[in-house]
């Protein structure tokens, strides 16, 4: 076939990413191998258009899918094989290798791991004093990795929810102060040349990490609805990452990490009130201590956008809640009180 292959992301086959030529001539030879494709990519070759089985890159076609001239040949599902734990952190974070990656490290256990594993250079933003700045210059120093810190300034945050606002599937003020952060985070990495951002996306779903699930009455529900929620959370990341022409890779979203951290019984993902513990215990082989067994604040948190977002709310006249205040930035419709 002489069309030009166009790709956005990567592939990989057998634990093995494929080159731009493998690409093209499977599809031009064997075009059904692609079903079994691993990776994060969208991909338009001639009449072919395939898309990652989780729609971790955006495109024009449903997430997991192998088109040709518009006419679906197959649901794309990775089948690696299953591995232990640790083997598949490190398999998952090593295939995100590439020439224009880096990661996103706020100084937490799930992004730290990426950092020591993958040996990459680094990226953090926050407001001025915020936790995840200062947290994020501990770790790097302690596991000597590059790291690039972007501060973000404060009255610049409004003009960012107004124009990420319009793009997101929700408008919740959780969803919008963590898109916001992802924009400063996003921008700055396509402003120092990466087009890929390996972020730890998945592993509080994964090994249960959130601080709700010490409360929760039935935490294998729990978990599932949270990992259910995924697919949501990646539309909204991709909708702000878009406007940079960048991508995040995440490989605690990988099969073979998804089907080590299913066979790990839920009880057991906390334990003596320490949460996502086997993921703790893997990562202890890689961080000194103090990280791996650390308790981190959420990105939104962390960052401080949130609470700029809270204080600019307050600002506006919205004092009792912060939805108010989103919707007002949405729709130009004052809500005082809501």
């Amino acid at each position: 076939m002489n069309a030009a292959l166009s790709i956005r992301g990567w592939v990989e086959e057998d634990g093995v990413v494929l080159t731009d030529g493998e690409i093209q001539s499977i599809l031009d030879d064997e075009p059904k191998r692609a079903c079994r494709f691993g990776g994060e990519f969208a991909i338009e070759y001639g009449a072919y258009r395939l898309r990652d089985h989780l729609g971790v890159v955006s495109g024009t076609i449903p997430p997991g899918t192998l088109q040709k001239n518009k006419e679906t040949i197959c649901h794309i599902i990775p089948d690696p094989p299953e591995i232990p734990l640790e083997d598949a952190l490190q398999k998952a974070v090593l295939l995100r290798k590439g020439r224009r990656s880096v990661v996103a490290l706020s100084g937490g256990v799930d992004s730290s791991l990426i950092a020591a594993i993958a040996e990459l250079p680094c990226i953090v933003v926050g407001i001025p004093g915020s936790h995840d700045l200062k947290r994020a210059v501990e770790v790097a120093d302690a596991i000597g990795c590059e790291l690039t810190t972007v501060v973000i300034d404060p009255s610049e945050v409004e003009s960012v929810l107004r124009r990420i606002i319009p793009l997101l599937p929700s408008a919740h003020p959780v969803d919008v102060s963590i898109a916001a952060t992802a924009f400063f985070l996003c921008r700055a990495a396509a402003d120092h040349g990466y087009d890929r951002i390996i972020s730890g996306q998945g592993a509080d779903e994964l090994f249960c990490g959130y601080t709700r699930y010490l409360d929760s009455c039935d935490l294998k529900a729990d978990r599932t609805a949270d990992i259910a929620d995924l697919p949501r959370q990646l539309a909204r990341d991709q909708a702000v990452a878009g406007l940079f022409h960048v991508h995040l890779s995440l490989p605690y979203l990988d099969t073979r990490v998804v089907r080590a951290a299913d066979k790990i019984p839920v009880e057991e993902m906390i334990r003596s009130g320490t949460r996502k513990f086997p993921f703790r215990q893997v990562a202890s082989a890689y961080l000194p201590e103090d990280i791996a067994w650390y308790e981190k604040k959420a990105m939104q948190y962390g960052s401080g956008v949130w609470k700029v977002i809270r204080d600019r709310a307050r600002e506006r006249g919205f004092k009792r809640a912060v939805q108010g205040y989103i919707n007002y930035l949405q729709d130009g419709k004052v809500e005082h009180g809501y």
